[in-house]
């Protein structure tokens, strides 16, 4: 063989029409779902605001801020004021508990556990993701109540003197008792995202840690922890918004305040989500005014839920770049 032959570059690679036509058809098949995603949501938005734009007009108090729930009077007065403080301090008190122990167990499981326990530790936690809602709501009635109920006593005793803490005659389904309880709904999510994101930590960055010294809590606090920081970000909106649109668990295990009783900012008073009570009056649907002021309901939870998720996207977004 020559030298020139030896040398010779070797040949360009050469793409057939074939593959040019698959290329186009996946490009264009990706750009299809993606757009049918955006008008999906765009038309469920479109649609929840102009089933609820008539009783909105009709409603003769002030929606956001009142507390008032009658839609049975010749003019309605309606207002999600309670709704909105249930929903969001239940589930925000249920992602303070969820999110350090979810992302204490991923730390386990991909830093601290053996081979032989790492398997089928994930694979036992992932399974409280397949337990039913309706299931985490008879075994919070039934199973937790009494357990927590002590709990809530001895609070309220102690720190009483703070308004989130404050006693209330209140003995069922507290507000506290259901931020423990979607805390173990959305403990899989916290844990299984966390751990992804944990175990893709570059082997590298934890070498270097542990050559220059630090020990195993040091290294995951200089190289995991950073790494996972957007991941772990990522899960907790994600279980905020899980926690957000719970219904059927809420509505069982739920204590309902007495119509026109006073607000109080306790963890241990009573009330409804947004969720609990669409699900609790589904029975009157019966006119398109009474239907609306639920749809209205129904649309501020889905704006809730839409920015939450859109902050968590910003965060994240902001912290890979800081990383990069």
């Amino acid at each position: 063989m020559s030298e020139a032959a030896a040398v010779a570059p070797a040949p360009a690679l050469t793409t057939t029409p074939r593959g040019h036509a698959a290329d186009r058809a996946f490009a264009w098949s990706a750009r299809g779902a993606g757009l049918l995603v955006m008008a999906l949501v765009t038309l469920i938005g479109l649609f929840l605001l102009w089933q609820a734009v008539p009783s909105l007009q009709a409603n003769e108090a002030s929606f956001l801020t009142s507390r008032e729930w009658d839609l049975n009077a010749t003019t309605p007065r309606f207002g999600v004021a309670d709704l909105l403080w249930t929903t969001v301090t239940a589930s925000v008190w249920a992602m303070m508990l969820a999110v350090p122990l979810g992302v204490c167990v991923a730390l386990f499981i991909t830093q601290y556990a053996p081979d032989w326990l790492r398997t089928p530790a994930a694979a036992l936690v992932d399974l409280l993701a397949a337990v039913p809602s309706i299931v985490y709501g008879l075994w919070g009635l039934i199973v937790l109540r009494p357990v927590v109920a002590p709990v809530e006593t001895w609070i309220a005793h102690t720190f009483g003197w703070f308004p989130l803490f404050a006693p209330t005659p209140i003995t069922g389904g507290t507000i506290f008792f259901i931020g423990v309880v979607l805390a173990v709904m959305i403990l899989p999510i916290v844990t299984a995202i966390s751990r992804e994101v944990f175990a893709a930590t570059p082997a590298p960055h934890r070498e270097a840690a542990l050559a220059l010294g630090a020990t195993r809590w040091e290294m995951i606090r200089t190289a995991v922890l950073p790494y996972g920081r957007p991941g772990v970000v990522s899960a907790a909106m994600l279980a905020l918004g899980r926690a957000l649109g719970e219904t059927i668990a809420v509505t069982f295990i739920v204590s309902t305040l007495a119509p026109g009783s006073a607000f109080t900012a306790s963890l241990f008073n009573g009330g409804e989500t947004f969720a609990s009570r669409i699900a609790n009056n589904a029975a009157e649907f019966d006119s398109p005014r009474k239907t609306g002021a639920f749809i209205a309901a129904g649309l501020v939870l889905f704006v809730l839920t839409f920015v939450v998720n859109a902050i968590a996207r910003v965060v994240v977004d902001r912290r890979k770049a800081f990383t990069e």
